[in-house]
């Protein structure tokens, strides 16, 4: 592969040597929220700010962990997992933000997923459609017993990924109306509980690489209760799907010391 680099020595999109970021790395996907997130860490510090590439490492109970944006959409999600396992990274826990979906599932609570419908582009060329998104066993587990530890409301099941926002809340005015009226009926019929738009791409590319990966959202709204006349709140405090990742990384970390104490 060419070294677009030039031999610099950091990654060419996110701008991040070998050394810079911990094998723990929270993926939101605005930059503006990494310096929230890294805000819980210890002594963090700025590494990276490239592109939609914003990335910070500090610590978390004396261990090196890092966030690092992704922007929207699988593309970049998967650009930068590819770099930041380079780097050296291999847990993966992505926090974003969803519409809900499921009639149960409302503004302010958290979904966790337990895997991805892969209504995007970006898989397609790592994995033939028949191979599932799923995310890593285990840390699904940390992110349950994180949102039970913190009393917060969450929900797991099948997030629904796609590549155009508004193929989602205005389809009726796109020229493939619709095949995508007819998926999201089947959709709600099989019990998908949000619609997100990374976490297709970043199980996949886990998958291929051998990492591991998982996803929380904020539910910000909810269409589907709008549509029946339900109430429907909206939440923007992104601080809600923060703490459940922090917690459950923090339960990843003692686990795997428990494991291997060398970790």
């Amino acid at each position: 592969m060419v070294d677009y680099t030039e031999g610099s020595g950091k990654q060419y999109h996110i701008g991040v040597a070998k050394g810079e970021v911990g094998r723990y790395v929270l993926l939101p996907g605005d930059p503006k929220r990494c310096a929230k997130i890294a805000a819980y860490f210890d002594n963090p510090k700025l590494i990276a700010d490239s592109r939609e590439y914003v990335t910070y490492t500090g610590t978390l109970d004396n261990v090196p962990v890092s966030v690092t944006s992704t922007g929207i959409g699988g593309p970049s999600a998967s650009i930068a997992m590819e770099e930041l396992v380079a780097c050296g990274a291999d847990t993966f826990i992505r926090i974003g933000t969803c519409g809900g979906m499921d009639l149960e599932v409302k503004g302010g609570d958290v979904v966790i997923a337990t895997g991805a419908i892969r209504f995007e582009g970006t898989t397609k060329e790592y994995a033939p459609i028949e191979f599932p998104a799923v995310p890593d066993f285990r840390l699904v587990n940390h992110l349950v017993q994180a949102a039970e530890n913190l009393n917060q409301s969450y929900h797991t099941g099948i997030v629904q990924c796609k590549d155009a926002f508004y193929g989602q809340h205005k389809p009726e005015e796109l020229p493939n109306h619709a095949e995508l009226l007819r998926k999201w009926d089947a959709w709600l019929r099989l019990g998908c509980k949000a619609s997100e738009m990374e976490s297709a791409a970043l199980f996949i590319v886990a998958s291929y690489l051998r990492v591991r990966c998982a996803s929380c959202f904020l539910v910000i709204a909810n269409q589907e209760r709008e549509k029946k006349g339900l109430p429907n709140i909206q939440v923007h405090d992104t601080d809600i799907a923060i703490k459940v990742a922090i917690e459950a990384l923090r339960l990843c970390i003692r686990q795997d010391q428990k494991q291997n104490p060398s970790t």
